[in-house]
């Protein structure tokens, strides 16, 4: 009895912290977005009329549907970047520790700072530093930022250059935990480097992968800062507002926090409909002996 007080002893601070800054801001959010409210104070029950009033902008399916082009944009574009960089470090025999520090790195800069950072990098004017070394080069300058088709995949390698250097340390985590008779027996064998990429590294971190996989799914689905600072709040012409960011707008911009968290209602339904679609295909595969 005493080891199981003292096992909830250890639980109920951890429990009570996730309550306060998970289940109460969420049971907060469902509330206003039933609610009319005047600034953050609620002042009457309105029921589903927010949600009928956000579906009815048009803002909101743009935003929509740019916070699923995020998402395909950076698994296109970033998923598989941190195996690739994850399988250089465990191959690599000089300067290891070196190397590491330099990949990380990115991961240790506060986002915001990033952010600005490429903001200049891809900066349409004439001072920005890619436009300044294409007008030294003869060429003429690109929009960036400022083309509606290339600011969500700018964004996207922002967000990218910025997180794959500490994903990547997990895969050299979870690649230096296979057993190396495998690699010594393919090489007995007479197979390559690629086949045992294939056959015995990617198998084994499967598991890896596909979690991996689901926690970048929730992170883009949240993308906010990137957009709000390198396009100036979801610009040009809305090509870059993601949910979160309209959220943001309607609550902080329009003094309309009613429908801003109906904004989030949707955005926190979206990602639990895909954990649990991707929970529901793990088992489904796991159950037909697939290592996943």
């Amino acid at each position: 009895v005493m080891h199981h007080l003292r096992g909830w002893g250890v639980m109920i601070p951890g429990i009570v912290l996730f309550s306060f800054f998970v289940w109460v801001p969420l049971g907060m959010s469902f509330a206003m977005s039933m609610s009319k409210t005047v600034g953050f104070r609620m002042v009457g029950n309105v029921g589903f009329a927010n949600y009928a009033e956000l579906f009815r902008d048009p803002r909101f399916a743009i935003a929509f549907s740019n916070t699923f082009a995020y998402l395909g944009w950076s698994l296109l574009i970033g998923y598989f970047i941190p195996v690739v960089i994850g399988l250089f470090l465990s191959e690599v025999i000089h300067f290891k520790s070196l190397f590491r520090i330099g990949i990380y790195f990115p991961a240790a800069i506060a986002g915001l700072i990033i952010s600005i950072l490429f903001s200049y990098l891809f900066d349409p004017s004439s001072a920005g530093f890619l436009n300044y070394i294409l007008k030294g080069l003869g060429l003429s300058p690109l929009k960036w930022l400022d083309d509606p088709n290339l600011s969500k995949p700018l964004i996207v390698i922002t967000m990218t250059w910025r997180g794959a250097g500490s994903t990547a340390l997990i895969y050299l985590s979870a690649f230096q935990q296979i057993d190396k008779t495998y690699y010594e027996a393919s090489r007995i064998d007479g197979a390559n480097a690629f086949n045992r990429i294939i056959h015995i590294t990617l198998p084994n971190v499967l598991p890896t992968m596909s979690l991996l996989f689901m926690l970048q799914i929730i992170s883009v689905m949240q993308v906010f800062f990137e957009p709000f600072v390198m396009t100036k709040g979801g610009g040009p012409v809305n090509s870059s507002l993601s949910l979160l960011l309209l959220a943001y707008n309607l609550a902080f911009n329009e003094s309309r926090s009613d429908l801003s968290a109906a904004c989030t209602v949707i955005l926190f339904l979206i990602i639990m409909g895909l954990s649990g679609i991707y929970f529901g295909l793990v088992a489904f595969l796991k159950k037909r002996g697939y290592k996943v």
